[in-house]
């Protein structure tokens, strides 16, 4: 039978992959959807609006409209790539909280003052062999597995706790090297919002010669379009990296728990007969 401490995710893989194109695409039809039906009629209502009041001579203070600084595609792409992050992020979260369930469940049912055995431990491995496939992929479900056939094998506690230590370290490196992608998207979006900048930026310099003719109207809207998009990267990127942040939170307690649940509720139960 294959050792569960050695294939943790074989099964999780291929659907987390499914599961994150999928979840751009949703992301892209649903920002797009309410950028055409809802964010960008109302600011080129909003700036037809302003100017024919300006063709009018007429005077009155531009009020920031929330419609014309998001109308932009650098802004759209940038909360399509917000809604991936979350996306991937909350599956993960989810896939942490439900590992940290098993940190109340008696998984190795040892109570006080007894002592578990190299002997002993087929008995208590089959407890963990008999959680449903997907729970045994779990941390805390590897952890203790390779702690018990390591003590049968070696009838050594120290080996027993340098293989708890070595399975959550392994785990803790593939937690932060998969979140990489969500990594990527908070590098990605204020480079997005820069590419606004620029792009808006250049069209105000090929409108310069406009504004030393008296109209600045194109200027301005070309600069709106510069600091429009990185305000919205910047404040999109806040939010991604503190989400972010919260998720290793969760997830670096996790796998600290899970060794601390190992050295409680094993460790020190387990005893070796004196020669």
């Amino acid at each position: 039978m294959a050792n569960p401490a050695n294939s943790p995710l074989k099964q999780q893989i291929p659907f987390e992959m499914v599961y994150q194109v999928v979840a751009l695409i949703v992301a892209l039809i649903l920002v797009h959807l309410v950028y055409i039906t809802v964010i960008r009629p109302n600011a080129d209502a909003i700036m037809s609006e302003r100017a024919e009041r300006l063709a009018q001579g007429e005077d009155f203070i531009q009020e920031r409209s929330l419609y014309v600084v998001l109308k932009d595609f650098e802004q759209e792409a940038c909360f399509v790539l917000m809604l991936w992050a979350m996306a991937i992020m909350g599956y993960k979260g989810r896939v942490a909280l439900r590992e940290r369930s098993l940190l109340s469940d008696d998984i190795v049912k040892v109570s006080e003052g007894m002592s578990i055995l190299p002997e002993d431990t087929r008995e208590y491995t089959r407890g963990i062999q008999a959680l449903p496939e997907e729970t045994q992929s779990y941390l805390l479900p590897r952890a203790l597995m390779a702690a018990l056939q390591r003590f049968a094998s070696t009838r050594n506690v120290q080996d027993v706790s340098e293989a708890v230590k070595n399975v959550c370290e392994t785990e803790s490196n593939r937690l932060d090297t998969e979140l990489s992608m969500v990594r990527y998207i908070a590098w990605a979006i204020p480079s997005i919002g820069f590419i606004g900048t620029v792009r808006g930026i250049g069209e105000a310099l090929g409108q310069a010669y406009k504004a030393v003719e008296g109209d600045i109207a194109g200027v301005t809207a070309s600069l709106g379009v510069a600091f429009n998009s990185t305000f919205t990267a910047l404040v999109i990127s806040i939010v991604i990296m503190f989400m972010m942040h919260q998720l290793q939170l969760i997830q670096e307690r996790l796998v600290l728990d899970t060794q601390t649940y190992a050295d409680q509720r094993l460790l020190r139960h387990l005893q070796v007969r004196s020669q």
